[in-house]
């Protein structure tokens, strides 16, 4: 017998608990490490970094309006579409898709965030300096601008990143590249914290879990995540950091850094290149990725370590001046590589929509079609490119040209899996949604015959029939008589055929009720169609859950 939740909670709070106050005794008001807080955060605590997740957290719940469907928040109208929908661009950088997503960002600032912000520090670090003798040294005023620091960091990544990016986490890498630098040991020591600080989060949201076998789609891990976001973050970090340790005459441990880097690159994923080559299909370069992950690690740990003996004395260029301008140009690289495709813009709005049945709400048209051309193209004509190598799109568009978006929303591979989804639509003062579901009837053979509604009405049977497939004819032949599921207006029709004649057809039977047809009679099983003749009983169709 299962324990009721409330004992699985109480075994965690309690384990919890106990390391914590463990932990308390260490560090109790006058223990180490509150002293060591103190030294350099005000009342020993990083200000900045809890306003940053206060106003993540609002974004999320007021204009993403997450307080509604904590779950399912709007976030269409917020992604980085390009720089021809500036809304996006500077809102992108703060904006989740989903409770999952902005908890691990707001998890990931909070221990990622706190190291950076006490490397900052809120007094001054500088030799002879006091605490308010200028603004530079006003607590205050270092807080406010490590605040401002983390509100420029996040539009910055939303401004530089490849594609309609959307997420905190360009920032959570930025802090910890400003902590590699400055702590590596204790960065990577954080980057341990957080699989801790996840697992008690995932204990708290389900605490006891049961997995069942079952077919689902699922995209490569590493396809979902913005790679190039997370790397231009992480470079503004270290750029930043170099500079703050520069300055301080601070020299970091190079094996230190070098091990801290390459420890975080691995773990969380930056070697992770690859490209587009289809709707759902992608091409990994993990060799190239893992080249490019050792080269980064002696790159950062070698700036660093840097000092400022010559290089090159006959012009004057020092080893610093070199591995910082080394750092600034990779820097620099990542970023201008995603100019290109934020100037994208539609091509011809209305393609997919000729067989639609499109649903319109405010300044958008949401339809499904398949095997489309995707109408996303530069604005300038890139050299080299091929215009007809365009990636196809098929599933449900979202399309709207006040907005310069054109995006497959939900892919076919996607919907077949789940069967209902539902596109939040929107603005920065309203939303709506848009409900697409699929049924289909998978037949002997490995065909299927399915229809999609699509359409506001949350009810599935008010919503209209907006496409629907080929007929799907069963691979089983009984008394030389093929079955064929066809879609037929709102509903499925079996036909039977013989020697490409038409035997008969009807409307699919409902629950335990049969229909004979051509000779043969179907009968139908909760999620399955048997046909019989004589003493032959096969089945030749199941709906998909």
């Amino acid at each position: 017998m299962e324990p009721p939740v409330a004992v699985w909670y109480a075994v965690l709070v309690t384990g919890i608990l106990a390391s914590l106050a463990t932990v308390w005794v260490l560090s109790r008001p006058g223990g180490r490490w509150g002293h060591v807080a103190r030294q350099r955060l005000a009342l020993g605590l990083p200000w900045g970094t809890l306003v940053a997740v206060a106003a993540v957290a609002a974004f999320y719940l007021l204009v993403q309006d997450g307080i509604t469907d904590p779950r399912d928040p709007v976030v269409i109208p917020f992604r980085a579409w390009g720089y021809f929908y500036p809304t996006g661009m500077l809102t992108a950088g703060f904006a989740h898709a989903s409770l999952g997503h902005v908890t691990g960002n707001l998890l990931a600032t909070l221990v990622f965030g706190s190291l950076a912000e006490y490397a900052w520090s809120h007094y001054p670090r500088t030799r002879g300096s006091t605490t308010f003798s200028s603004l530079r040294t006003n607590p205050f005023a270092r807080i406010a601008a490590w605040a401002v620091g983390v509100f420029v960091v996040g539009v910055l990544t939303a401004l530089f990143a490849l594609g309609p990016v959307v997420g905190f986490s360009g920032v959570v890498f930025a802090f910890i590249g400003f902590g590699i630098v400055r702590f590596p040991l204790a960065t990577v020591a954080a980057l341990l914290l957080s699989s801790v600080v996840r697992l008690v989060y995932n204990a708290i949201r389900v605490p006891a879990v049961t997995p069942q076998a079952r077919e689902t789609f699922v995209r490569p891990g590493w396809a979902d995540v913005a790679i190039q976001g997370h790397a231009l973050g992480f470079f503004i970090g270290i750029a930043v950091a170099l500079t703050l340790v520069h300055r301080r005459g601070i020299r970091p441990n190079p094996a230190h850094v070098w091990l801290a880097v390459l420890v975080f690159a691995v773990d969380r994923g930056l070697w992770a290149v690859y490209t587009i080559e289809g709707s759902e299909t992608f091409r990994l370069y993990r060799a190239l990725g893992t080249a490019l992950v050792f080269v980064l690690a002696a790159l950062i740990a070698a700036g660093a370590a840097s000092t400022t003996r010559d290089l090159i004395a006959r012009i004057d260029l020092s080893r610093r001046e070199a591995a910082y301008g080394l750092v600034l140009a990779s820097l620099f690289a990542i970023a201008l590589v995603a100019v290109p495709f934020n100037l994208f813009v539609i091509d011809d709005p209305t393609t997919g929509l000729e067989d639609a049945d499109p649903v319109e709400v405010g300044d958008y048209t949401v339809f499904y079609a398949e095997d489309v051309e995707n109408q996303y193209i530069p604005a300038v004509p890139v050299p080299g490119e091929d215009e007809d190598a365009r990636v196809n799109a098929s599933g449900v568009i979202v399309v709207s040209e006040q907005r310069n978006i054109w995006w497959q929303e939900v892919s076919a591979s996607r919907l077949a899996s789940r069967q209902n989804v539902t596109i939040r639509l929107g603005g920065v003062s309203w939303s709506e949604d848009v409900h697409a579901s699929r049924t289909t009837w998978n037949v002997a053979g490995g065909e299927s015959a399915y229809n999609v509604r699509l359409g506001t009405d949350e009810r599935w049977a008010d919503r209209p029939v907006v496409f629907r497939s080929d007929p799907a004819t069963a691979d089983a032949i009984i008394d030389g008589r093929n079955t064929t599921i066809e879609p037929v207006d709102d509903e499925f029709r079996i036909v039977v055929t013989r020697d490409n004649e038409t035997l008969g057809e009807a409307s699919m039977p409902a629950d335990n009720a049969s229909v004979t047809v051509g000779g043969l009679t179907y009968l139908r099983e909760d999620r399955d169609i048997f046909v019989e003749r004589d003493d032959t009983r096969v089945r030749v169709a199941q709906r998909a859950r």
